[in-house]
């Protein structure tokens, strides 16, 4: 996406998983929402591909944004995708708000050569603050209330680590930021988003 003066601008795991995707690679966007993502990658690594989105506005905002979006249910499952016919699916800041995760990271690596997912760590210490205090986190990550949220499973880095290593799934890298800058030591309890590249292991 663009800011009023026509320079790209993007959330700060955009960055992080262009960095990981080929030039010229083919991209396959779950819950890509106005298709920015698919957008900035378009521009930046020449990717071609598609976004899933469920949301009637959603998709009208993808034509705006020229990205090709097709209108379905991700809890239904990836079925009428061939096996490998994409070299990443991508699921940024949407792993949360899916029913059933564990058949979502299986389609994934089952319709791409690899997958990335980002998902904001609720194991970071605002959040673990906001638990102590009796409330639950409101944050740039998680910014919506108890009562209105998407998210139906929310996650630690600890959490998702133990999930792939327990699901066939090996890590190939993974960034961890807080405001857009990396973070190293204490992941699980410094970093505010996670973000991961995968394959079958």
């Amino acid at each position: 996406m663009r800011n009023g003066n026509g320079t790209i601008t993007q959330r700060p795991d955009f960055a992080a998983i262009a960095g990981w995707v080929s030039l010229g690679s083919s991209v396959l966007d779950l819950g890509c929402g106005d298709g920015s993502l698919l957008r900035y990658l378009r521009e930046s690594r020449r990717v071609t591909g598609y976004g899933v989105e469920i949301d009637d506005d959603r998709v009208a905002a993808c034509v705006k944004n020229g990205v090709n979006a097709i209108q379905t249910d991700l809890e239904r499952g990836l079925t009428e995708f061939e096996s490998r016919s994409f070299d990443y699916v991508i699921l940024s800041q949407t792993l949360q708000a899916v029913k059933n995760s564990e058949r979502i990271i299986r389609d994934m690596l089952r319709v791409g050569r690899e997958g990335i997912v980002t998902f904001p760590n609720f194991g970071y210490w605002k959040n673990r603050w906001h638990v102590l205090t009796g409330h639950m986190p409101v944050s740039e990550n998680l910014p919506y209330e108890w009562f209105d949220t998407p998210n139906v499973h929310l996650c630690t880095i600890a959490d998702f680590e133990r999930f792939c290593a327990g699901h066939g799934v090996k890590v190939l890298e993974r960034k961890v930021l807080t405001r857009g800058k990396p973070v190293s030591a204490l992941p699980n309890l410094l970093g505010a988003l996670a973000v991961y590249r995968f394959q079958r292991a």
